[in-house]
């Protein structure tokens, strides 16, 4: 077992522990009444099963299943809250992201009007949602990688509505995950590709100057 996994086990168990000495002082349960629920998660190595157990400070509710997420969602269902299961992966020929509108230097907030056609008539595959108060289209749609999936979904928000969606929601562009084709670090690359085709041309460089530079640089 690695350095980390132990780390991650003893950190578990001394969580258990306290929480325990915590019952002692706080009864029925790990929490204060009226803190809100709190959900622990934890997989049993033998059987690989995940248990979590959740405490709002007056009950305590233990469940168990296959994934965690799933025994997550049930502990919420059993406190009577609403449970978000994560969606199964889409088929392979299929991307699943979400695009979002900030042009540079405004907020252009959900109901801009310039909206109101994209909302009547999103593009096949994708559906309108606020987006930490901007303009968002979260989609699953036909492409053999992600990149192909986004640039064809731009490319028909651009022709029907005349908007440019420049973002796809990554915050940290510095961070950097070697996760294939169509994962995590392929958004981020899709997200500079498309800061650079909104910023680009605000500077004198056109579609052809910046393709021209990425062949002349890459190589």
């Amino acid at each position: 077992m690695s350095e980390a996994v132990d780390a991650a086990q003893f950190a578990f168990e001394l969580g258990w522990r306290l929480r325990g000495l915590e019952s002692v002082v706080v009864p029925g349960g790990w929490k204060r009444a009226g803190t809100g629920l709190s959900v622990r998660v934890r997989c049993d190595e033998g059987s690989g099963v995940w248990t979590a157990v959740g405490d709002d400070g007056d009950r305590r509710e233990r469940r168990s299943a296959e994934s965690a997420d799933e025994a997550r969602a049930l502990v919420h269902e059993a406190f009577g809250l609403t449970a978000t299961r994560p969606l199964p992966p889409p088929s392979p020929d299929r991307q699943r992201f979400t695009l979002i509108h900030c042009p540079l230097g405004e907020h252009a907030g959900f109901d801009d009007p310039r909206y109101e056609g994209l909302k009547a008539g999103p593009p096949q595959g994708c559906a309108v949602e606020d987006v930490g108060g901007y303009f968002g289209l979260r989609c699953e749609r036909p492409g053999a990688r992600l990149l192909d999936a986004v640039a064809e979904t731009c490319r028909e928000v651009r022709a029907e509505h005349g908007l440019l969606m420049s973002d796809l929601g990554i915050e940290k562009l510095w961070e950097w995950s070697q996760d294939g084709a169509d994962g995590w670090g392929a958004e981020i690359v899709g997200q500079l590709l498309l800061m650079a085709a909104e910023r680009g041309p605000k500077l004198g460089y056109g579609t052809d100057d910046l393709v021209r530079f990425l062949r002349t640089a890459a190589g």
